[in-house]
Parts: C-alpha cells; structure tokens; sequence
C-alpha cells in the first residue's frame, strides 16, 4: 500500500459564521464551535487543514471580500480585518458544526476575540484550500508541535486506526495549556515546559523510534519546527517525502502558516 501525501484543493470561498457555543478546555484554551447556512459545502480532509479567520473591526463591522485571482479581495477603502490561521479542530456535516480551538495567551486580535465571544458572535472565515491527506498505512506516527498544533495533533490521534502506534511531544508554556488527548491508537505523549531543564529537542533526539516505515509531523514555532526537522532527515534518516513541517509562528512576527521544504 502506497504510503504518502495526496493533495485535494477546494473552491475557495468566503463565509459569514456564527458562534454557537464556547466550551472551556483548560486554564487558557477556548473551544468555539461555529455554525449557520454558509458552512454547506464546506471541506476539511486532513488533520492539519487550515483555514483564515477574519475578526471584526473595532466599530464591530465584518467586510465581506470576494474571490479575486488566487485570493480574496475587500473592498476599496475598506479597513482590512485583522486574519489568523486555524486548524478545524472538528468538522460535522450532518450537524453543519465547525470546532475551533482558540490559545487564551493575552495578546493579538485572535486571543482577544476568544477570550469574549459568546453564542451568537459573528467572523469571517475563508478556506481551506486544500487538504494534504496522509496515508494511514504507516506503521507509526511521530507528532511534534507546542500549543498551536494541539487541534491538529488531537485531531490526528482520533482518526488513525488503531494499529498505528503514534508518538506524541509537546512544548506548552505551563500546565494551563496541558488539554486530554483521546486516541484510538497505542499513543506515547510527552508533554515539555518551556524554559526548563528539558527542551523539546532534548526529548526529541532522545527518542526510540518504532520499528517499520514512520511518518512524522512538525508545526508551531518556525526556528524549532526548523531544527527538528533537519535532525529527523539528517540524523534519522526519514525520508522527506514522509516527513511534513510546517512554521505556525515566528517570535517577534504575527502567527503566518508556512510549510517548511528548506
């Protein structure tokens, strides 16, 4: 069985979408589940699909842009609203529901919104553009991020069959961020504080890695996403085509989704 990367593009749309409910996780993380009409037709395939939501602006308005080339257009004149990119932590057709994990950390237009919306709050949201779906045919998976790959990582431990054995760290900031991880599948979760004694290289390189053919994911802050990445190809010897990385944030920059080939 072939074990790889496919890659499903989506129409790209844009969508008005309303807050349903808000589910505390932990100390400091939001779950919204989002909902209404425009969410028929909407797609997600792959655990770390990603799609752009638009805040409202201070005066509470939402301007709505329209396709435009490869992008999303707004109006001429029109203040921009500030965007994030998100990992649909769920998605439910047949409920037209839409789970959004949100990091309450205290600062940036995202945090802000999160920390106050309430059912019935409204936010622009455009994608995703496409899915890269992993196979599940390998013999293991190895899942590496800090707090904002937790959606992704949670996601990808509920839908991998249960004979994949799946290796999990994790950098969080403090035991606030720590959130239950259910998976189907036999799972070995490390959680590591930053600035401790331990970093998530030390845990990382000193891992024993399964038996068989593995692939392994990477996402968060892009210097350490960077690094563990070229210690996976150069020191382990995975193979970059069953290795997928990706920067969800920079210091000293705004949250930017990068995939990460260098």
């Amino acid at each position: 069985m072939a074990r790889m990367m496919t890659r499903v593009p989506h129409p790209l749309r844009f969508r008005r979408l309303l807050v349903q409910r808000v589910e505390p996780i932990a100390p400091r993380m939001r779950r919204i589940v989002f909902g209404g009409e425009e969410l028929d037709g909407f797609v997600s395939l792959a655990f770390d699909d990603h799609v752009k939501l638009f805040f409202p602006l201070a005066d509470g308005r939402l301007p709505m842009p329209v396709p435009s080339g490869t992008g999303l257009a707004f109006p001429e004149g029109e203040p921009r609203p500030e965007a994030r990119d998100f990992t649909p932590r769920a998605w439910s057709p047949e409920r037209r529901e839409l789970v959004i994990d949100f990091v309450l950390h205290g600062h940036g237009p995202a945090s802000t919104w999160a920390a106050s919306a309430a059912p019935g709050a409204a936010i622009g949201a455009g994608g995703p553009r496409a899915s890269s779906i992993v196979s599940d045919t390998y013999d293991w998976n190895l899942l590496i991020g800090d707090e904002t790959a937790l959606p992704a990582i949670g996601r990808r431990l509920e839908e991998l069959p249960d004979r994949v054995r799946t290796i999990v760290v994790i950098q969080i900031e403090d035991e606030a961020c720590r959130i239950p991880l259910a998976s189907r599948s036999a799972s070995d979760v490390s959680w590591v504080r930053r600035r401790t004694e331990t970093s998530i290289d030390d845990v990382v390189t000193g891992l024993t890695l399964p038996p068989g053919e593995g692939f392994a994911w990477i996402a968060g802050e892009s210097a350490m996403a960077r690094r563990l990445r070229r210690h996976l190809l150069d020191v382990r010897g995975i193979d970059p085509a069953s290795v997928k990385a990706a920067s969800y944030w920079r210091v000293g920059d705004v949250g930017r989704h990068e995939v990460i080939v260098d």
